[in-house]
């Protein structure tokens, strides 16, 4: 299941865990490889950037039941995949796991509308730190409204807290959220200035356990008993995370400047480090921080729920710099070392490397 070859070395100074690698499968595993996949739902895709400002402020938001794939088939060390999650899906895009990126500028107001057309449970949407009224807020443990199956709901949202934030279902929220009900939602401050390169990374923990069990598997989950065995950045696993098209490599030219938003939708927290460059944390939570209190750092505890944004300059030697959780047991695909939370800051100067290419060659990306 583990990447080997060069993704291991780019893994640098990720040290080995100690537990052994995983055991070689069992004729009873075989057996159940030989019955087929749980379910025969469509994949997901990655998530898209929704500007609500070029579809008049209005944007409809489905559930639809999706295989999700980790690490890819077409990594030699895939597939890793989930049987069935519960993915976004925005409009005419694809579902996919994290959800829809929306995106609006402060001041403006957005009406969301859940359509709950596709799908048999109950589900809300919850965003964090916007305004919005008590009915809009998505949670039914105090407001008792949710969207039941073949109901709608629009929700009316204010653009009144600049920053980066985070939505998800707040229905069943230990088991939908888990499903894959998660997303990114971004309002830019009303003096934002783009920089060079913008990356939005989110940061998730996984039992695979409840996917089985959701698809009809004979797995036991017990959300009192939950353990996390996959860690995923914006829903995949290295070697998947360093794909330019699947994945989130953080590709960069030298001189860039670059803004990495980075939220946690999981239930663990994350210190996140990069290699070769260090960086100031300009917004938390939807707050701009002051001049005065940033400073220079090279890893981050973004715990659940939290939001930053990152800010640092491509001035490193023109390569390829790992970027991952440094907790080493997230950075593991079901134990397999390396997986999990890694991927890198790529300078387009290196990518014509040898290096780049056996990468990209465990990631199963061909130029």
């Amino acid at each position: 299941m583990a990447a080997t070859g060069a993704l291991g070395t780019l893994a640098g100074c990720l040290s080995a865990l100690s537990s052994d690698d995983p055991s070689p499968e069992s004729d009873d595993d075989v057996d159940d490889a030989s019955e087929g996949p749980l379910t025969d739902h469509p994949y997901t895709e990655p998530p898209r950037i929704v500007d609500v400002s070029e579809q008049g402020y209005e944007s409809t938001l489905r559930t639809v039941p999706a295989r999700h794939e980790l690490v890819t088939a077409d990594a030699p060390s895939g597939p890793v995949e989930l049987p069935e999650v519960w993915a976004w899906q925005a409009d005419d895009l694809p579902p996919s796991v994290p959800g829809p990126i929306y995106r609006m500028s402060e001041g403006d107001t957005f009406e969301l509308t859940y359509d709950n057309s596709g799908h048999d449970r109950p589900h809300t949407v919850h965003v964090h730190a916007v305004g919005k009224s008590w009915e809009d807020d998505g949670a039914p443990v105090s407001n008792r409204e949710y969207v039941g199956p073949d109901e709608h709901h629009t929700y009316v949202l204010s653009g009144d807290t600049p920053g980066t934030h985070v939505y998800h279902c707040h229905f069943q929220t230990h088991n939908h959220l888990d499903m894959g009900m998660y997303g990114i939602f971004r309002v830019d401050p009303a003096d934002y200035e783009p920089p060079d390169r913008e990356y939005f990374f989110t940061l998730r923990d996984w039992d695979t356990r409840l996917h089985e069990r959701e698809a009809g598997g004979d797995a036991e989950y017990d959300p009192v008993d939950r353990s996390s065995n996959a860690y995923t950045i914006n829903g995949r696993s290295a070697p998947t995370t360093f794909h330019p098209e699947l994945g989130t490599p953080l590709i960069v030219s030298q001189g860039d400047t670059v803004h990495l938003h980075v939220s946690n939708n999981g239930y663990e927290s994350h210190p996140f480090h990069t290699h070769g460059h260090r960086f100031t944390v300009v917004e938390k939570d939807g707050s701009p921080v002051p001049d005065a209190a940033r400073y220079e750092e090279d890893v981050i505890n973004v715990a659940p729920a939290e939001r930053y944004t990152l800010e640092f300059e491509a001035d490193a030697d023109p390569g390829i710099y790992p970027a991952h959780c440094h907790k080493v047991h997230h950075v593991t695909t079901d134990g397999a070392y390396p997986g999990g939370m890694a991927t890198a800051i790529v300078y387009e100067e290196a990518m014509e490397t040898d290096e780049f290419g056996e990468i990209m060659a465990d990631a199963g990306y061909e130029d």
